[in-house]
């Protein structure tokens, strides 16, 4: 026991300092400009360089702010299940190396620890993924295993392939010497690039593995995976995008993937009666806006595809977490099995309602600010495509408002009567919450280890704490709107300028 309590203690309090500190790198980067530090002394591009910018400096605070709740929320929930090594010893290590392996790849100004990192978080993930060992589980990591596996390889034959044209593989040096390389070399390194981030991005139509890989994990992992993973694919194309091969020569099969990725997957989300897929759905959805606003390639659609990766990391993990409160109140997250949690739990409905608007971008939450950018972007670009891009983001919005209702009407609003199977849990809870029968906890199995408890008491503050601590958060994006579209837009300007990243690696006047 005192071993288990050493993890906690030693996990929590360095994600705390470690968060502590990015906030203040965060706060320092607008009057400091970009930093880079040089690993083991070696001068670039002989060496692996930190970078740390606006951009980088907002992922990393974003990221660990989300992780430290998700860690507060799974440990609470190891200790409120009387399991006192819970969750399992290898948890913690484990956590904190995937949390390493993403702040690497932000940090990073080198392609090969890029693909370090990637290969850190990666193998964190899949013990994460597979914790507990059920059928489902191990089915779904060995999906996982195999799509990250081919997306690595890929990146790894670009790496070599990129080294081989220009023998450099620091990204500074590459923004200078990709220009001397021959056009049509540039495209096949561009794209085998983009496919290799696509695949971790979960793009369409590189995205079918995210919805039956994520869903089956225990609750924590697969809100850690949906808030962190798949963004370090998204900044990964940004930074290829912005500084490797600027310009405008793919991106109308940006817009086209963008429009492609939100549609097909808020599609999908629509169909899902399971609350889990269905979010993992929204997730893919989503990822499309940054992809708009990557594709539109101005200082604003840049700045608010910026501003929406913050916003989507929030809430996304929020949901992700609150599902898990719903599986522990109402023993599913099967809609058809859902009914009457808006009278069982209100702060349940509360959690739930605030970010779930806050996705569908009902103003004045920070996902209809980070849209309204989009969306703006888009008509001052004006070209046809863009007007369907804009068109396809504004679809989007009211499919996912209609995909969260659905969830609201089903699982919160109606009678547990009303149900298609309704759950035992909710039959035998009188409509203020107390229980008239036994009850029970499911978390993808019937554990049956909550047998005679009251079903009020498996909604603990430890979990609940760090829900609410995230949700808060969300809404925290919208208060604080003005100066954090300030900075989205002046870290949208550094990448479109290219030459303060440059300099900061290789010096003054390596951009010339």
């Amino acid at each position: 026991i005192r071993h288990s309590r050493g993890q906690r203690a030693v996990s929590i309090t360095t994600l705390s300092v470690t968060l502590f500190i990015e906030v203040v790198m965060l706060l320092a980067a607008p009057a400091e400009g970009t930093h880079a530090v040089r690993l083991g002394g070696w001068e670039p591009p002989f060496g692996i360089v930190l970078v740390v910018d606006q951009f980088s400096a907002l992922m990393l605070v974003v990221s660990s702010a989300v992780s430290l709740s998700v860690l507060i929320y799974a440990t609470g929930q190891g200790m409120s299940d009387g399991d006192e090594d819970g969750p399992v010893s290898i948890f913690h290590p484990t956590y904190l190396i995937l949390v390493a392996g993403v702040s690497n790849a932000f940090l990073t100004g080198d392609l090969f620890n890029l693909y370090v990192g990637f290969e850190i978080l990666l193998t964190a993930s899949y013990v994460l993924m597979t914790l507990g060992g059920t059928a489902p589980r191990i089915r779904a990591g060995v999906t996982y295993v195999v799509v990250s596996v081919v997306s690595s390889m890929l990146f790894l034959i670009a790496i070599a392939m990129i080294y081989g044209a220009t023998g450099t593989i620091t990204m500074a040096d590459l923004a200078v010497k990709l220009e001397t390389v021959d056009p049509a070399t540039q495209m096949v390194l561009h794209l085998m690039l983009l496919v290799a981030f696509g695949i971790k991005a979960a793009v369409f139509p590189l995205s079918f593995w995210l919805p039956d890989s994520y869903p089956t994990a225990p609750a924590p992992v697969t809100a850690v995976f949906a808030g962190l993973l798949t963004k370090v694919g998204v900044y990964a194309m940004v930074r290829v995008e912005t500084l490797l091969f600027p310009g405008d020569r793919i991106n109308s099969l940006l817009m086209v993937v963008a429009l492609l990725t939100m549609v097909v997957g808020i599609l999908g989300a629509l169909a899902q009666a399971e609350i889990k897929r269905l979010l993992s759905f929204t997730l893919v959805s989503h990822i499309g806006y940054m992809v708009f606003g990557l594709a539109i390639s101005t200082r604003v659609g840049l700045g608010a595809a910026v501003y929406y990766v913050a916003h989507h990391i929030t809430v996304q993990t929020s949901l992700f977490l609150v599902t898990g409160l719903i599986e522990r109140r109402g023993g599913t997250a099967n809609m058809d099995r859902l009914g009457g949690l808006a009278k069982l739990s209100p702060l349940l409905g509360i959690l739930f309602f605030l970010p779930a608007m806050n996705l569908a971008g009902i103003p004045p939450f920070s996902g209809f600010l980070g849209k309204l950018g989009l969306i703006q972007a888009g008509v001052a670009l004006g070209t046809p495509l863009a007007y369907v891009l804009v068109a396809g983001g504004v679809l989007t919005s009211l499919l996912t408002l209609l995909v969260m209702a659905r969830v609201w009407n089903r699982a919160f609003w109606r009678s547990p009567a009303d149900a298609e199977d309704p759950d035992p849990i909710l039959l035998a809870s009188k409509a203020d919450g107390s229980s008239v029968g036994t009850s029970r906890h499911v978390t993808g199995e019937d554990t049956g280890r909550f047998a005679g408890k009251d079903p009020v008491t498996l909604l603990p503050g430890t979990m609940t704490g760090p829900t609410i601590g995230l949700v808060a958060l969300g809404l925290a994006l919208t208060f604080l709107a003005g100066p954090l579209f300030t900075l989205s837009d002046d870290a949208a300007s550094e990448m479109l300028e290219r030459t303060p990243y440059i300099e900061a690696v290789l010096g003054p006047g390596a951009d010339g």
